[in-house]
């Protein structure tokens, strides 16, 4: 009788020459997981956006249509939810720039962007705690990911003439998060004095006769 094929012995480190095991790719998240996840970062943004520093689980997990263990079974603890909702709103901000530049005019869509960055910052005032104790901010590279965002729509208005051609996207960032970060205007609310002070940049950018 022929004797049996032996297996090779497992190598997970491949010394020797053993075929290397590798772990099998995870399953894709079934439909209803995702569609959970997506129930539970809309409610948590309409929450953290309220302003409430301690927002609660449970609330989130109530308004979402499902139970705590299933929102634990995704996020962890509230550092984690409010890192996925930081993170989902930033693609959401950064995006918008080609979205922008696709219906409108490079410089309306500037200023359009501007808005959509002011909106970014006013919606993570309940976070700010959770953020600040997972340093959300300094893994997601927000400052980067908008300045080339920013780029974007400077270069396409200085391919048309009506953006100047004598700035980066770098000094943008600088007098757009001055404005919107640096001033009581946002923290405040007073959505007329932040206008005012974003057409002003604007004006800035204007191409000089």
């Amino acid at each position: 009788m022929e004797k049996a094929e032996e297996s090779p012995p497992s190598d997970p480190h491949g010394i020797g020459g053993a075929s290397v095991l590798y772990p099998s790719a995870p399953k894709p998240a079934r439909a209803d997981a995702r569609r959970n996840r997506d129930k539970l970062l809309h409610a948590a943004r309409a929450a953290f956006a309220a302003g409430d520093d301690k927002v609660s689980l449970e609330a989130v997990a109530r308004e979402a249509g499902v139970g705590i263990g299933t929102l634990y079974r995704h996020f962890p603890d509230r550092v984690a939810l409010a890192e996925a909702v930081y993170a989902a709103e930033l693609d959401a901000l950064t995006d918008s720039a080609e979205a922008h530049l696709s219906a409108l005019s490079p410089a309306a869509a500037l200023r359009a962007f501007m808005d959509r960055y002011v909106q970014f910052v006013q919606a993570k005032r309940g976070m700010a705690a959770a953020l600040r104790a997972g340093s959300a901010s300094g893994r997601i590279a927000t400052r980067e990911r908008i300045t080339a965002a920013l780029a974007v729509l400077l270069e396409a208005g200085a391919r048309d003439g009506s953006l100047r051609t004598d700035v980066c996207a770098e000094d943008i960032g600088v007098m757009l998060f001055g404005i919107v970060l640096g001033g009581p205007a946002v923290a405040d609310g007073d959505a007329r004095r932040t206008a005012r002070l974003l057409d002003l940049l604007m004006d800035a950018l204007r191409p000089r006769d």
